[in-house]
C-alpha cells in the first residue's frame, strides 16, 4: 500500500489517509480527484481492513462509476468475494428500491420511465385536462414537475402556493401524472431519488440497517448534489458520520436541474468536525490556461477559493478569434481543425458550446473539410426507435401495469388495433382507474369490442402470455432473441428490404449480444432494463475520437489537447436568462471556466459579431462576452488579422475580421492560404471572383443543387451570397468556400 501512496502528492495523499469522520476536500480542476477517491477506497480495504462491502462510493454518470471500479480493481490486484459498492446515486436508489420499495407500495418489477415515457405520460394528462392550447410543450411541463421534485415541493403544495391559474394548472398536470405512474408501478428519474428518501424516513429500520451496513461513504462530484441527494446522504451518514465528499464549487454547473452549491458550501456547518483538504496542484492545463480560467472564476462570490498550480509553467497564450458572423467562427475551427488533425501535433480536439443549436453550423464547416468527428448528446443508442420499442416489450413482460410500454407497442409491428380502440381502451381505463392491461383483459374477457379489434387483442394478449412464459424458461439473450421473432418485430424489418432496415436489425443483434454481456456479469433483465434506462448522454463520448462537439454541460470531467470555446457573447454565453440573475451569472461564469479547464495544451477562444436569432432569418449584432474582458491581456494571443500574434488591448470592440482573415491567418502561421476545399477532399487555390454574381442569376451547389441568387454582399472570394435553393429555403454562403457554379 505504501508503494501506491508513494504516487500521490501530499495533498492527496493527507486526503486518502484522514479516514474517520467529516472530511471535504475541495479539489480544483485536474487535480486528480478519481484517482483520490479509488485510492482512498483501496487504503480503507488494504491498509485499514475494512470489509469492501461496508464502503458506498456515488457519483453522476455511469461512465465515472465504471471507472473508478477498475480502477480501484487495479489497486487492489486481487479478488474478493464481495466488492465495494460503486454507483450512480440513480442506480444506488433503484437497488433500494428493488429491495424495500414494497414499503412504499412499490412491487419490485417496477418500472423505470425514461425522458419518452415521461412526455407521453404528460401529454395524455394534458388531453385528458383539456390544457393542450393553454399550456406549453410537454416536455416545458416535465421540466417544470422535474423542478419542483427535485426542491421536494409535493402537487398539493404547488397548488397552495399558486399565485396564478397557469401554476394552479400545473399542479392539476403534476397530481395526474404522478397518479399515472403509481397506477403503471413506475417511478420516473426524480422518483428514484425521492422514493428512496422517503423510504428511509418512514422506515427507520431500514434506514439504520444501511448505516450499519455503510461505515464509509464517499460522493464525487459534491458541488453537483441538489436538495434530495444531500438529504440521502444525510441520512447514511447518521450513524458513522465517515462521510468524505469530493467537489469543486467553482464546477457547480447544474443549478437548472436542482443542483444546490450552498452543499458544499455549506459542509462545515451540517459537519461541525470537518476537516478540509485542497487539492490545486493541476495535472492537465498549462500555467497560462490555469490562469486565464482563474481569472474569469475568481470574479464569483460563491466560492471557498483555491490557487490552482501546475509543473507545466508557461505554454501558448490563450488565443481570441474575433468572427465577422457565426458562418465565419465555424469555417475558422474548421480550417483550423483540419491543419491541427494533419499536423499531427493535436491528440484530442473539442468544440465547446453554450447550446445544442450552435453546432449546426460547426458540422457543416467541418463537413465541407471533410474532418471526421461526434457530437455528444446527439441520438444514444439506446434512444434509438426499435431499441426502445423492444426493452418496451421487455419491460412490459417485467410489469405487465407499465402503461407506457403498453402504449407503445400494441401495434408495432402492426397487427390492426387503431387509434380508435386504443383510445376506448383508455377511456375505459380511466373509469375503472385500472392500468391498461388489467382493463384488455377485462375486455377480453368480456367481447364487449367488436369482432376485428377484439381479435386483434386477443393476439396481442396472447403474444403477451407467450413472452411472460419464455422470460421464465430462457437465458435474457435467448428471450431478446425470441421476442424478435416471436412478436414479428424482424419479419417488418426484413419486409421493408432496406439499408435503413438492415442497419436496425444490426442494432438489434447488438442490442441481445449487450444482453449476453449483462448475463456473463451476472445482471438480471431487471438490471439490465435499469442501466438501458440510467444511460445518460454523456455516458456516449467516445475516447477514440480526434474530434468532439459536446455542449459545456457535457464536457464537464473530459479533457482534450486543443478546445475551442465558441459563442463567447453576451446573451449565448453568458446566457439570455442569467443576465438579471446574480446567482445565475455566477453559474455561467463557471461554466465559461469548465469549458477552459478542459484544455490541455492550446485553449482558442471565439465570438462573432452577428449571429442569427432565435426564429429569424436576419442577422442580429452580438457584444463579446463580459467573460473576455475577465481574461487578463498579457495572456491572450488575438487571431484578428490585423493584431496576429498581440495584446489585445480592447478584446471586445473594434474587430476587423473577415473571411479572409482566416486564410490570412493560416498564411502567416506558414499554412496554406487562399483556399477552399473541393469534394475530393483536396485544397486548391480559389479563382478570382468580382463580378461573377448577379441577382437573380442560376447557380448551382454540389449539396443544395440549383438555386436563385437573392443577394451579393463584398467582393471577390469574399463575397457572401444568399441563395434560395426549393427545399431548403434561403442559404448564405461565402463564394470561398461555396463551391458554386452558374447554372
Amino acid at each position: 500500500m505504501s508503494r501506491l501512496l508513494d504516487q500521490l502528492n501530499p495533498q492527496q495523499r493527507e486526503a486518502v489517509e484522514l479516514t474517520e469522520g467529516p472530511l471535504l476536500i475541495l479539489a480544483g480542476a485536474g487535480s486528480g480527484k478519481t484517482r483520490v477517491i479509488t485510492y482512498r477506497i483501496a487504503y480503507l480495504i488494504e491498509a485499514q481492513q475494512v470489509p469492501p462491502d461496508s464502503i458506498l462510493a456515488v457519483t453522476f454518470t455511469n461512465k465515472a462509476a465504471d471507472q473508478m471500479k477498475e480502477r480501484v480493481a487495479h489497486q487492489l490486484a486481487r479478488d474478493f468475494q464481495v466488492w465495494p459498492h460503486i454507483s450512480t446515486f440513480h442506480s444506488f436508489c433503484a437497488r433500494v428500491l428493488r429491495r424495500h420499495g414494497e414499503r412504499l407500495g412499490y412491487s419490485r418489477d417496477f418500472s423505470i420511465y425514461d425522458e419518452d415515457d415521461q412526455q407521453r405520460v404528460v401529454k395524455g394528462c394534458l388531453q385528458e385536462l383539456g390544457l393542450t392550447e393553454q399550456m406549453a410543450s410537454a416536455r416545458g411541463v416535465l421540466a417544470q414537475i422535474s423542478f419542483a421534485k427535485n426542491r421536494g415541493v409535493t402537487p398539493e403544495e404547488l397548488y397552495r402556493d399558486a399565485v396564478d391559474p397557469t401554476r394552479e394548472k400545473l399542479a392539476s398536470v403534476f397530481e395526474r401524472y404522478e397518479g399515472k405512474l403509481r397506477l403503471a408501478n413506475a417511478l420516473d428519474f426524480d422518483d428514484l431519488l425521492l422514493k428512496a428518501g422517503e423510504l428511509f424516513y418512514q422506515a427507520p429500520d431500514v434506514c439504520e440497517a444501511y448505516n450499519r451496513r455503510f461505515r464509509y461513504i464517499l460522493v464525487d462530484e459534491y458541488q453537483d448534489t441538489n436538495r434530495i441527494q444531500y438529504q440521502l446522504i444525510r441520512q447514511l451518514a447518521l450513524a458513522q458520520q465517515n462521510l468524505c465528499v469530493v467537489g469543486d464549487e467553482d464546477q457547480s454547473i447544474y443549478r437548472w436541474r436542482g443542483a444546490d452549491i450552498e452543499n458544499i458550501l455549506s459542509f462545515e456547518k451540517d459537519y461541525p468536525q470537518t476537516r478540509i483538504i485542497r487539492l490545486e496542484q493541476n495535472y492537465r492545463s498549462t500555467q497560462v490556461i490555469l490562469d486565464a480560467a482563474t481569472a474569469v472564476v475568481s470574479r464569483n462570490v460563491a466560492r471557498k477559493g483555491k490557487v490552482l498550480w501546475t509543473d507545466r509553467a508557461g505554454g501558448q497564450r490563450v488565443g481570441l478569434f474575433e468572427a465577422q458572423d457565426a458562418e465565419e467562427e465555424a469555417l475558422f475551427v474548421a480550417a483550423e481543425t483540419q491543419s491541427a488533425l494533419a499536423s499531427g501535433e493535436q491528440e484530442t480536439i473539442a468544440v465547446l458550446y453554450r447550446t445544442n443549436a450552435q453546432s449546426r453550423l460547426l458540422e457543416e464547416a467541418l463537413r465541407r473539410y471533410e474532418v471526421h468527428y461526434r457530437v455528444v448528446g446527439g441520438f444514444s443508442f439506446y434512444a434509438r426507435a426499435e431499441i426502445k420499442d423492444v426493452l418496451a416489450y421487455a419491460r412490459l413482460v417485467n410489469n405487465l401495469p407499465d402503461s407506457a410500454a403498453f402504449l407503445r407497442v400494441v401495434n408495432v409491428p402492426a397487427r390492426g388495433i387503431g387509434e380508435a380502440a386504443l383510445e376506448a381502451l383508455q377511456a375505459a381505463a380511466r373509469r375503472a382507474n385500472l392500468s391498461l392491461w388489467e382493463t384488455l383483459e377485462q375486455e377480453v374477457a368480456a367481447k364487449r369490442l367488436p369482432a376485428r379489434t377484439l381479435k386483434a387483442l386477443e393476439g396481442f394478449h396472447a403474444l403477451m402470455r407467450e413472452l411472460i412464459a419464455d422470460r421464465a424458461r430462457l437465458s435474457m439473450s435467448e428471450f431478446l432473441r425470441g421476442l424478435l421473432e416471436r412478436t414479428g418485430y424482424l419479419a417488418m424489418l426484413r419486409a421493408e428490404n432496406t439499408p435503413e432496415a438492415e442497419s436496425r436489425m444490426e442494432n438489434l443483434q447488438e442490442l441481445v449480444n449487450a444482453a449476453a454481456e449483462a448475463e456473463g456479469r451476472g445482471e438480471t433483465l431487471r438490471e439490465f432494463l435499469d442501466r438501458a434506462a440510467l444511460v445518460s448522454e454523456t455516458d456516449d463520448y467516445d475516447e477514440r475520437a480526434r474530434v468532439t462537439l459536446m455542449t459545456l454541460h457535457s464536457a464537464k470531467g473530459l479533457e482534450f489537447s486543443l478546445v475551442f470555446l465558441v459563442g463567447l457573447e453576451e446573451g449565448l454565453l453568458p446566457h439570455k436568462l442569467s443576465l438579471e440573475d446574480d446567482a445565475g451569472l455566477e453559474e455561467e461564469r463557471r461554466l465559461c471556466y469548465v469549458g477552459m479547464t478542459r484544455a490541455r495544451d492550446r485553449l482558442i477562444l471565439a465570438w462573432a459579431h452577428a449571429r442569427r436569432s432565435f426564429a429569424r432569418e436576419s442577422f442580429e449584432a452580438a457584444r463579446a462576452s463580459r467573460f473576455l474582458r475577465e481574461v487578463p491581456a498579457e495572456l491572450v494571443e488575438s487571431l484578428s488579422p490585423a493584431m496576429l500574434g498581440t495584446k489585445p488591448r480592447i478584446l471586445w470592440e473594434n474587430a476587423v475580421n473577415s473571411v479572409a482573415g482566416v486564410d490570412r491567418f493560416l498564411r502567416e502561421r506558414g499554412r496554406a492560404g487562399r483556399t477552399r476545399p473541393t469534394s475530393a477532399g483536396l485544397r486548391v487555390a480559389a479563382k478570382p471572383s468580382a463580378g461573377r454574381w448577379r441577382l437573380g442569376m442560376q447557380v448551382r451547389h454540389p449539396k443544395f443543387g440549383l438555386g436563385t441568387v437573392l443577394e451579393c454582399e463584398g467582393e471577390g472570394e469574399d463575397t457572401k451570397l444568399t441563395v434560395s435553393f426549393p427545399g431548403y429555403g434561403k442559404v448564405k454562403l461565402v463564394e470561398r468556400y461555396a463551391l458554386l457554379e452558374k447554372a
